[in-house]
């Protein structure tokens, strides 16, 4: 049975917090061997929004890779989203390789310790910012992913939409009296992992959590109201043709491919081109490639985004020569057997793994 205190004082919830922290928190990930802020920052980029178990192979396979800043800035950008494919939310990507750029343009290489100047970086907020330099360098910098927005807001019962800035001002000043002046890279690790595998967002472990004799969601039986809702968008549906467009012999398949252009979905990544009707789709191939040997309609494609559902039709003709599209900056001829080291959406992948399957290649 749990007795409840009246409330946690700052000092009292950090405390408590480490205590918790040293017997049950995670300490074996491997950004937290040699926890440079660059390791720190990639994956805290890969993070956001992606569970633990599945960033670990993401982060180790980058890391062998481009083990530097400077590395990573060298890369070529479909390199990195290649590496990427599978993780979702690209636009991370971008930005983890326009901050790269950044990083050893303006301060050689080197991770500046001014909060202020990391938020100015591409793809790097006031969260994150915080986390790299409590975790990677010691300082006092209160963060508020999405977390340890949960843990806030139940254990000090603070209501409300957490997108809305007055919300987020209140998270913000309650992270700020939390966060210690010691400790404070346990304190954030051990913020983050609370939430993560104590206070989960659904079906939270409170008979374990160490505050939830004095937390308000626990004593009036509000863990589920809070944090409160985001306001909710109606999710809309789209629809689009996708060209498949082959060329070769079986054994030297290619699929022509265009660069999504950023921003947008799939931004940067390599997709075939998608037209609004199977007629518009027709005429630009029979117009670009020329004449058609075959026309075969595929399973659609369904992919959830954000805030919309897409439906993908994906249209297979072959071309008799492949002499009509050269190979551009947003253009290329993607061999199925040998395919290039380029970004792909997961979905497009997944495609060309069972047109491969189904054709016995």
């Amino acid at each position: 049975m749990i007795r409840y205190a009246m409330k946690w004082d700052p000092e009292q919830f950090a405390e408590r917090l480490l205590a918790w922290f040293e017997r049950h928190g995670r300490h074996r990930m491997p950004w937290q061997k040699d926890a440079t802020p660059y390791r720190v920052w990639v994956s805290e980029v890969m993070l956001q929004q992606t569970q633990v178990v599945t960033v670990i192979p993401y982060f180790e396979r980058f890391m062998a890779c481009f083990p530097t800043v400077q590395e990573l800035a060298e890369a070529p950008l479909d390199e990195v989203l290649h590496l990427w494919t599978g993780l979702g939310y690209y636009a991370r990507a971008r930005h983890l390789h326009a901050c790269a750029h950044a990083v050893v343009k303006s301060y050689g290489g080197q991770f500046p310790d001014d909060i202020d100047a990391l938020v100015a970086l591409p793809g790097i907020g006031r969260s994150t910012a915080g986390a790299i330099l409590a975790l990677a360098r010691g300082q006092r910098h209160p963060i508020l992913d999405g977390n340890a927005k949960r843990v806030l807001a139940r254990v000090f019962g603070i209501t409300g939409d957490p997108s809305t800035a007055a919300v987020l001002h209140t998270l913000w000043s309650q992270a700020e009296v939390c966060t210690p002046h010691r400790q404070v890279a346990a304190y954030t690790q051990a913020i983050m992992d609370l939430g993560a595998t104590v206070c989960t967002r659904t079906r939270p472990a409170c008979t374990v959590c160490p505050m939830s004799t004095a937390c308000v969601a626990v004593r009036d039986g509000r863990q589920a109201e809070l944090p409160g809702l985001k306001r909710r968008r109606a999710r809309q549906e789209r629809e689009a043709i996708l060209l498949i467009a082959e060329t070769g012999e079986s054994t030297s398949r290619a699929v022509l491919l265009e660069r999504r252009p950023s921003p947008g979905i799939w931004g940067g990544l390599w997709s075939p081109p998608q037209f609004d009707s199977e007629w518009a789709a027709l005429e630009w191939c029979r117009h670009e490639l020329g004449a058609l040997d075959l026309t075969q309609h595929l399973p659609p494609i369904d992919h959830a985004f954000t805030h919309f559902d897409l439906r993908l039709k994906p249209l297979r003709v072959r071309c008799k020569s492949s002499r009509g599209v050269r190979e551009a900056d947003d253009r290329l001829w993607y061999a199925l057997q040998a395919p290039p080291r380029v970004g792909l959406p997961q979905p497009i992948i997944q495609l060309f793994d069972r047109m491969l399957a189904s054709d016995g290649a």
